[in-house]
């Protein structure tokens, strides 16, 4: 099944953008995916193809007006999920990306000015995505970096399957630290421990790290994984067994 989407944009010419390269772009090729970029332009009702407006209430900017951005909706709605990309809308996380990449694909609305009418929200079932605590020129870098995630879990797309299995944030940790050869190099060696051929060390080698790394670096995702591995079933009888 190819994983289908449609971005809704006003310039769709960003589009297959990076991902017509690499892994993404031979995916493209070999049809393990699909895009179509519609113009949300092509669906204003007037001569000049207005698809924005003054803020009710005021203000600096422009907003993308409700009835436009339907009609272009409409026109592509089927049974995938659609989503926004906005500042506004729920964190992106790794959990969400594998479920969507297990799904049909997906409709990206991209904002721009000010972002979307509130009403567009009301009316229709839409997801708000941000992909972090910034704001873009518009929504086409957000569903560049949302299609990335997405496409590299496709099967066939990487190349063992298990190549995202530790990578960061699947287990709710950063990664853990890479090396490969020269083994020396500016005076720095490779961790003797993996160069052990010992697998159960190395195992807990890189567990440790893990552990710490995103102790210090993300206390966030630190306090989370902490949070649900206490809660779960399993944990919840470490601790009472150390207890």
């Amino acid at each position: 099944m190819t994983f289908a989407t449609t971005i809704l944009t006003l310039y769709p010419d960003m589009f297959p953008g990076p991902l017509g390269q690499s892994i993404a772009g031979r995916a493209l090729g070999e049809a393990k995916w699909s895009l179509n970029a519609v113009n949300i332009r092509d669906f204003a009702i007037d001569q000049h193809r207005t698809v924005d407006d003054t803020p009710a209430g005021g203000g600096a900017g422009m907003v993308l007006r409700a009835d436009v951005v339907a009609a272009a909706l409409d026109s592509v709605a089927d049974d995938r999920p659609i989503l926004a990309m906005t500042p506004r809308g729920a964190p992106l996380t790794q959990a969400r990306v594998r479920t969507l990449a297990g799904g049909p694909g997906a409709i990206i609305l991209c904002g721009r000015f000010e972002g979307f009418d509130e009403r567009l929200f009301e009316a229709r079932a839409i997801e708000q995505v941000s992909i972090g605590d910034y704001v873009l020129s518009g929504g086409e870098m957000g569903a560049l970096v949302l299609l990335d995630a997405c496409i590299r879990l496709l099967p066939g797309v990487m190349g063992a399957p298990s190549s995202g299995d530790e990578e960061s944030f699947e287990s709710g940790l950063l990664e853990y630290p890479h090396y490969t050869r020269p083994v020396e190099w500016e005076g720095r060696t490779i961790p003797e421990v993996l160069r052990s051929g010992d697998h159960a060390r190395i195992a807990a080698w890189r567990k440790s790290q893990a552990e710490t790394d995103t102790r210090l670096r993300r206390p966030d995702l630190w306090e989370r994984h902490e949070g649900a591995r206490v809660s779960s079933p399993s944990g919840a009888r470490r601790q009472t067994k150390d207890d």
